[in-house]
């Protein structure tokens, strides 16, 4: 029996056999064109003919490239695919809103004698529910974490914008900082893929605000800016003159005066290995740059006892740096 999603697989894929068909027909009548002023000797004609296609293809692509900006940058997924409590991880479901009124939903995972909590920001597909791992990992390394869905994600209200999502995050560093009343000195801003650019915003606001601090920011797999990772993709365009969406790390990380943790993997097929060191290129001291082999979404499960040194040797670094810093706060208000 034909399942109503194969059904609706089939169609889409007859739909495109039609599209593919009259496309192909119409390059067929348009090359039988050219030929017919080829024949009659007009080859200025044909030349203008053909730059004049050439042109229209071009700036329907990029037409095309520019209205669909949205759907390239953000994949949510509606529904969850899993729980915590279906991996034994108990947890706190939490609702808050945002400064323009939009519902976040979010899991607040407590790990015992937790010396830091984790504010996490997700890449941009799926939901919180596709993060499990990572949650179990941390909490087995005694680190709380909030893991929220950006606006349009998962059960949060709203459309994913790059304004809004930088809301979200600032939305869950006061949910911590006021309602849970966690000191910032013990929040580390971590961020994954596009997350990173959404946790290195955060930091660079926060510094610019000039209050209490996080303890580090760490980012995992993230591009430089989005019109780096669309010059990349799309070296033909000018990417820079027509991008929606700026996700500019490297902007953020220079502001930025807390320790810096970059993770990224040489073999990443989705976000070039360079993009990750020239955001450790541009950030302040401290900063640390550590790689682990494997892909873009799972590299950090393939080699995940890298990945664990990695984290915990940084946060043990983390407690000598707040301590030093607390010290010298001591020593000078003697």
């Amino acid at each position: 029996m034909t399942s109503p999603k194969s059904l609706l697989d089939l169609t889409a894929t007859g739909q495109l056999s039609v599209r593919f068909l009259l496309l192909l027909a119409a390059a067929g009548l348009y090359l039988f064109f050219l030929y017919q002023r080829f024949r009659k000797g007009r080859w200025m004609s044909v030349l203008m003919s053909v730059l004049g296609a050439a042109a229209a293809v071009y700036v329907g692509l990029a037409l095309m490239l520019w209205l669909l900006q949205p759907r390239l940058v953000f994949y949510p997924a509606r529904e969850h695919d899993w729980r915590p409590e279906e991996v034994g991880l108990p947890y706190e479901p939490v609702r808050m809103y945002t400064e323009d009124g939009i519902e976040l939903d979010a899991w607040f995972v407590p790990a015992q004698n937790a010396s830091y909590t984790i504010l996490f920001c997700h890449g941009n597909a799926g939901n919180i529910s596709h993060r499990l791992d990572s949650l179990l990992l941390f909490r087995e390394w005694g680190l709380n974490c909030l893991i929220f869905d950006y606006r349009g994600y998962g059960h949060s209200s709203g459309r994913p914008s790059e304004k809004g999502l930088y809301q979200d995050a600032a939305a869950c560093w006061k949910w911590l900082t006021e309602v849970r009343q966690i000191p910032p000195e013990t929040i580390i801003l971590y961020g994954q893929s596009l997350g990173g650019a959404v946790a290195a915003n955060l930091a660079a606001r926060l510094a610019e605000q000039g209050g209490p601090q996080p303890a580090g920011l760490v980012i995992e797999s993230c591009f430089s800016s989005l019109v780096d990772i669309g010059r990349h993709y799309y070296p033909w365009f000018p990417v820079r003159w027509f991008a929606r969406f700026r996700f500019d790390t490297v902007q953020a990380v220079r502001k930025v005066r807390i320790p810096i943790l970059v993770i990224h993997s040489p073999d990443d097929e989705i976000v070039p290995f360079e993009f990750g060191h020239k955001i450790f290129e541009n950030a302040n001291p401290p900063k640390q740059f550590s790689r682990i082999s494997g892909s873009h979404n799972e590299g950090f499960l393939q080699d995940l006892q890298t990945y664990q040194t990695i984290w915990t040797e940084w946060v043990e670094q983390l407690k000598n740096h707040t301590s030093s810093a607390s010290k010298k706060l001591n020593d000078s208000s003697l």
